[in-house]
């Protein structure tokens, strides 16, 4: 078996960073949740950039329907824990990194052990994942840790972040008191202003919020990574202009756009509410609180 030398293996990036800089990569330790279509290839692009330490969290397990997608899945790893398949995955590229594993996922209760240590939360979560996203989000807040999110939209990608002391998840998203229906609805039209993907669905139907089920793609996905990747590395070096919500970013390779946006108050923007309200008219939603 060949010795593992770490600045070896990653000696490739230096000259994209610093000596010093990959340095602080490796004594970095970033949280991940969610290890599925996202947060697999969270997981597997940081420990590619150098990064030394993880705190993952899923409870799940990989099946059929995740092969168009999730970095995990193939034929040998059907039924098997998501979080062990992903963590072996990052040990065969990098075995010095440090893990600590979060098997049951996250409660409220959990979010802020979970975070403990950590300079940085890379959401991964299922989109449906509302309560654990909220409750993390919070905890970030709370811990003054930065957070970023990345959402898989056809075949692009759009990006939130979230810095301390600036604005928070639910100043943005607005998910108070509201059904959990029209909280995904919100969390959806809030990622994406710019709407770039929406052109090019064909089958709306296969959108269906009360099953908590819609249409993916692996291009998605890897953007995602990459998109957010190149964030979290901005965050964690200190370097340059990070754009924090209200702005956000959405990448469409299929539209060949990129699009920044701009909604002051979040959700409470006039253009969102709009698009919120144009939302529950085309999606069968349960009855339940609308927008105040």
């Amino acid at each position: 078996m060949n010795r593992f030398d770490y600045q070896t293996a990653f000696s490739r990036t230096v000259g994209w960073v610093t000596e010093a800089e990959l340095q602080r990569l490796r004594n970095s330790r970033v949280a991940i949740a969610g290890l599925g279509g996202v947060g697999g290839s969270h997981l597997l692009t940081l420990t590619r950039l150098g990064v030394g330490g993880f705190n993952l969290a899923d409870f799940d397990s990989f099946a059929l329907e995740n092969f168009n997608r999730q970095a995990g899945a193939n034929l040998n790893t059907i039924d098997s824990p998501k979080l062990n398949v992903l963590q072996e995955m990052a040990l065969s590229i990098n075995p010095e990194l440090d893990i600590r594993q979060f098997p049951a996922g996250v409660y409220p209760a959990q979010a802020e052990a979970f975070l403990m240590d950590c300079d940085l939360y890379l959401d991964g979560l299922d989109f449906f994942a509302i309560e654990a996203r909220r409750a993390i989000f919070a905890a970030c807040d709370k811990l003054n840790i930065a957070a970023v999110t990345a959402a898989p939209l056809g075949m692009g990608s759009a990006l939130l972040n979230f810095l301390p002391g600036g604005m928070t998840f639910e100043d943005y998203f607005q998910l108070e008191g509201i059904s959990e229906y029209r909280q995904y609805l919100r969390f959806l039209v809030g990622l994406a202003p710019a709407a770039l993907h929406a052109s090019y669905l064909v089958l709306p139907e296969r959108i269906d919020l009360v099953a908590k089920r819609g249409p993916s793609t692996p291009m998605g996905c890897e953007l995602c990574a990459g998109f957010a990747a190149s964030q979290v590395l901005k965050i964690l070096l200190g370097r340059g202009k990070v754009i924090a919500a209200p702005w956000g970013l959405q990448f469409d390779a299929y539209r060949n756009r990129l699009r920044r946006t701009w909604r002051p108050g979040g959700n409470r923007h006039p253009l969102q509410r709009l698009a919120i309200w144009l939302g529950e008219r085309k999606l069968s939603l349960p009855h339940g609180n609308r927008y105040h």
